[in-house]
């Protein structure tokens, strides 16, 4: 035990200058989480059939790491194995080091491991107790995965052999193998990447050469757009809210508004002739409204740029006294319109 306690006491040495020499690094901008970890697991032991015993044993292991550069990490820890069989009791303690070559830093993170350390191994059986502490060496190759930032799992296969000390055991060395399954955890989250900031160009030293600079093009007055109005002859049939189809206009008002997606507030507002009652009328207008607005959602429009009005008889282009009925009626149809307001289809002016 005493030669355990001085290799422990090396081991621990030197993970004092590990940390020593990484903290006094220069601040990085990093694709892996450089901070420490801790990483708990589980296992199963394959142990040597020199210490008399055959079969899978129990191990448990705790590891403490960390990424020390993109492709590398190292892990410093303890493992504990074991195996009873026809009255014999096997166990090992390692502490050591390992350092693993990380494939890749994503979610899915293989690696290759090498390390070493010393071992501690104890047989019991009927005929007494022997024990040995004697240095190993291990290899063996595995994969991490990430859940999270924090938290990931890992699993790995390894080989120790040891070269033992003396003749305290009977044999010269050893090969235990294990699997091992446990979780990582990061003490701190990953270093957020810093973008990079482009230097700002050098300004150009002014010469009489330089051409004067061009004074910037002033903008041009905002639009102003115009009413259009359609012919509820063009649209719908006399004393219907039925829309008749091909609608050409309608579908260049839908063309021109989703095009011009800074035009908003529209109003469509529908009107009848004076033909019939003021309530029905009302109610036939507000229909022909809403089937224009309808449509015009139909071709892409947003709803909420659109509001429909029924205004009955209200404001008519053309007063008529005709007493004939068909004379009246075909009269009155300019009182018969759709009207979109707040858009222009043809042209624009300032």
């Amino acid at each position: 035990m005493h030669k355990f306690n001085k290799i422990a006491l090396a081991a621990s040495l030197l993970c004092g200058v590990v940390s020593s020499s990484m903290a006094q690094r220069a601040p990085e901008n990093y694709d892996y989480n450089p901070s420490w970890y801790v990483a708990p697991s589980l296992g199963v032991l394959d142990a040597d059939t020199h210490y008399g015993v055959t079969g899978h044993g129990q191990a448990a292991a705790i590891r403490f790491g960390k990424a020390i550069s993109q492709d590398w990490d190292l892990q410093f820890g303890t493992s504990y194995g074991r195996k009873r069989e026809n009255g014999t009791r096997y166990q090992q303690n390692t502490l050591g080091v390992d350092a693993m070559y990380m494939f890749s830093r994503k979610s899915f993170r293989p690696f290759v491991l090498i390390g070493g350390g010393a071992q501690y191994d104890k047989i019991n059986t009927p005929l007494g107790e022997r024990d040995a502490t004697s240095p190993y060496i291990n290899a063996g190759a595995g994969f991490q995965y990430g859940f999270t930032d924090q938290l990931a799992m890992q699993a790995d296969i390894r080989r120790v052999h040891g070269f033992i000390r003396g003749d305290d055991l009977g044999f010269s060395h050893s090969n235990n193998n294990y699997l091992n399954v446990g979780l990582v955890y990061t003490f701190d989250k990953p270093v957020q990447r810093a973008a990079r900031v482009e230097p700002a160009p050098e300004p150009m030293p002014i010469t009489e050469t330089m051409p004067a600079p061009v004074p910037p093009t002033p903008a041009p007055p905002p639009p102003r757009f115009e009413k259009v109005t359609l012919s509820a002859t063009e649209l719908f049939g006399f004393d219907s809210a039925k829309l008749g189809m091909p609608q050409p206009k309608l579908d260049e008002i839908a063309y021109v508004l989703n095009n011009n997606t800074q035009i908003n507030d529209v109003v469509v507002s529908g009107y009848s002739d004076r033909i019939g009652s003021p309530k029905y009328n009302l109610k036939l207008s507000q229909r022909r409204a809403d089937v224009v607005k309808a449509y015009l959602i139909d071709k892409g429009v947003a709803a909420t740029r659109l509001t429909a009005q029924g205004k009955g008889e209200t404001n008519p282009v053309v007063q008529c006294t005709e007493k004939n009925k068909a004379a009246l009626i075909t009269c009155l149809e300019p009182n018969r319109r759709v009207e979109v307001e707040q858009i222009t289809v043809e042209r624009r002016v300032q």
